[in-house]
């Protein structure tokens, strides 16, 4: 079958998430209107929190998925809702200057803020915790590289507090040369929390049809026209591709690309230091390894990441991978990590910023994408909602060129 963004099999294994309850959303078969104002692609975080930043604005929004909500990516991961981005300020501003790079940190913190404000004022049950953030030296970004970014950022009006070998020992009982320790992150179950976002946006209205995949598209005047591969055509005045890490072909370079990653969970009420109930974690190395803890004391441990696309498939490095993410989080945390109750690996988007990219695809007419998620899949999908959302309701949003494609 002819498809226009290049399909993949985003998850393997049985993340977390998959046996969490109350996830299933009720979603229809065939298209209920032809035309519509809006035409979202994807039913993961991305495309709940795009629709629902429209909702309430006197539009027709018809959202497909060639699988059913909630069933993509957005089960594989691990949900750590930060604000800081994979690339270090101070090296982003290298890459693209101070003021855009200024701009980017404080934009992701932003939508943290927002998106955890969001989620409690609608009432979402989706263990939403507010939670510091420690970001440990590595073998990429050591002490000094830290004491920089920790300038960066304070310079910026980010919170950062450098911490020092001594600091983080007493501290934590870590045995790094340093750390950041950050306000403004949070964790959730991104099951629920997908799921809730997109039963308030169907009671607003939203039609989300599943099991149905766009093969080909045509700017026609003001109007987009879209086949199914149902063989039905829907018009549409804007069309949106929330369909993560499966990238539009005709934006796909090699600006964005594809890796493999690794995680696992531990039992409830794992043996955990006390202090990593209120924080998530990860490190300046490569690869890097990131933890969390959840609400009924499971320790999450992701990492290991490849430059492939496909390695995420492999059982056989599924167990190698986990192996490793066990003995570097018993060596860190210094307890020894039981067997873990669920184990997987997904594939992901990066851009060598560590910037998503966010705006119209070229050549089309009212079309927009978004893509280059890299580990803040969740902080961007919200950065994307609302830059999107701004464009359809004919407002510039004033960072919208620092995400644009480049």
């Amino acid at each position: 079958m002819q498809t226009i963004t290049r399909k993949r099999k985003l998850r393997s294994f049985q993340p977390l998430w998959t046996t969490t309850r109350k996830v299933q959303i009720a979603a229809q078969q065939r298209i209920p209107a032809n035309i519509v104002d809006v035409l979202i692609v994807g039913a993961g975080i991305g495309g709940a929190l795009m629709a629902l930043s429209l909702a309430k604005q006197n539009l027709t929004i018809l959202v497909v998925d060639r699988r059913q909500p909630v069933q993509g990516s957005t089960l594989a991961s691990t949900a750590m809702i930060q604000h800081e981005i994979d690339v270090p300020l101070h090296r982003l501003t290298a890459m693209v200057g101070q003021a855009k790079a200024r701009r980017a940190w404080q934009r992701s913190a932003r939508a943290v803020e927002t998106l955890t404000s969001l989620v409690d004022n609608l009432g979402i049950c989706c263990h939403l915790e507010r939670k510091k953030s420690l970001y440990l030296a590595g073998n990429t970004y050591g002490a000094r590289a830290l004491k920089a970014e920790a300038a960066a950022r304070d310079k910026a009006g980010i919170s950062a507090v450098f911490l020092n070998a001594t600091q983080l020992r007493e501290n934590f009982g870590l045995e790094r040369t340093a750390a950041i320790e950050a306000a403004i992150s949070a964790s959730a179950n991104p099951a629920q929390l997908t799921a809730g976002l997109w039963r308030k946006a169907q009671a607003e209205g939203v039609a989300i049809v599943e099991d149905t995949e766009i093969t080909d598209i045509r700017s026609l005047h003001d109007w987009n026209a879209a086949a199914t591969s149902k063989g039905e055509i829907i018009q549409a005045r804007h069309v949106v591709f929330c369909t993560g890490y499966e990238f539009l072909d005709a934006v796909a370079n090699q600006e964005h690309r594809i890796v493999s990653t690794w995680a696992l969970a531990t039992k409830p009420h794992h043996p955990r230091p006390n202090w990593l109930k209120d924080y998530v974690v990860w490190e300046g190395s490569d690869p890097y390894l990131y933890i969390r803890s959840t609400a009924d004391g499971r320790i999450i441990v992701g990492g290991e990441d490849e430059e492939d696309p496909t390695a995420h498939q492999d059982s056989v490095k599924l167990s190698s991978k986990s192996r490793t993410l066990r003995a570097k989080l018993s060596a860190l945390l210094k307890i020894p990590i039981a067997e873990p109750a669920y184990q997987w690996a997904a594939a992901f988007g990066v851009a060598a910023d560590g910037l998503p990219i966010i705006g119209p695809v070229p050549a089309l007419k009212n079309v927009y994408a978004v893509m280059g998620y890299g580990g803040n899949g969740i902080t961007y999908s919200q950065i994307a909602a609302e830059i999107v959302s701004s464009a359809i309701l004919g407002h510039q949003d004033p960072d919208s060129e620092l995400f644009a494609f480049r």
